[in-house]
């Protein structure tokens, strides 16, 4: 698992695809997280000093106490997210996801380009939780959330169109129903209209407000498998 950063607050990460953001299993993140951190200070600690006047690595930089999560990732969907440390970090965290402080950025494979190579598409959705699916409603009702992204075309080849999208909201399969709703469904999305069980999407971007200080921090990571790559050189060319 790759870390990005790690301090005394929180840790950003790289999930990998298929594993529970959330949940108390040794499968999902969280236990294997503090699992990855346990092993990073046993090495840190076990490194001798630079020097007679060196300090030795700082074992604290692992992790011994709690993994917070503040926010998930649909399970087949990997990429960057961050968990807190501390019940302080976590709340704060919180605190910035719901003021629309923490800002989110996927990339997302289509399996046919949208009408228009770019735009916002505002839904209103209903998560049905017995189905675990979301529905594109008409009104207003009990349970109805709106549902904000911007989208951008990076490029198109012959494993479908990639896309950049920025999340206004964060509703629960919101990229995945907001496109397949128009006719364009995320590659390997069989739940909505594609083929497959593994929906090519990917968190890209975070970017939130530091709980020890308040400023911004940003942290991105491509994805680096097929078919990501060939979209990735057909965007180059």
């Amino acid at each position: 698992m790759e870390i990005l950063e790690q301090n005394a607050a929180y840790v950003v990460c790289v999930k990998p695809a298929g594993i529970p953001s959330q949940g108390e299993g040794p499968e999902a993140m969280p236990a294997r997280l503090a699992a990855e951190l346990r092993a990073l200070s046993a090495q840190l600690a076990a490194q001798p000093a630079a020097g007679p006047s060196a300090s030795p690595a700082e074992p604290s930089l692992g992790l011994h106490g709690e993994i917070y999560p503040v926010h998930r990732l649909d399970q087949a969907v990997g990429g960057v997210m961050v968990y807190a440390r501390t019940k302080q970090a976590a709340a704060a965290l919180s605190r910035a996801i719901q003021e629309g402080r923490m800002e989110k950025e996927y990339l997302a494979v289509l399996t046919k380009p949208m009408a228009e190579p770019h735009g916002t598409l505002r839904d209103l959705l209903y998560h049905d939780r017995v189905k675990n699916k979301t529905y594109v409603v008409k009104r207003k009702r009990n349970g109805v959330k709106e549902a904000v992204l911007d989208y951008e075309t990076l490029a198109s080849g012959a494993e479908g169109t990639l896309i950049r999208v920025h999340l206004h909201t964060g509703r629960t399969h919101q990229i995945r129903v907001q496109f397949a709703s128009r006719g364009c469904p995320l590659a390997g999305d069989g739940k909505y209209g594609g083929k497959g069980s593994a929906p090519l999407l990917w968190s890209y971007r975070l970017s939130f407000p530091d709980p020890r200080d308040g400023r911004m921090q940003t942290f991105e990571k491509s994805p680096e498998n097929p078919p990501w790559k060939a979209l990735f050189a057909e965007k180059q060319q």
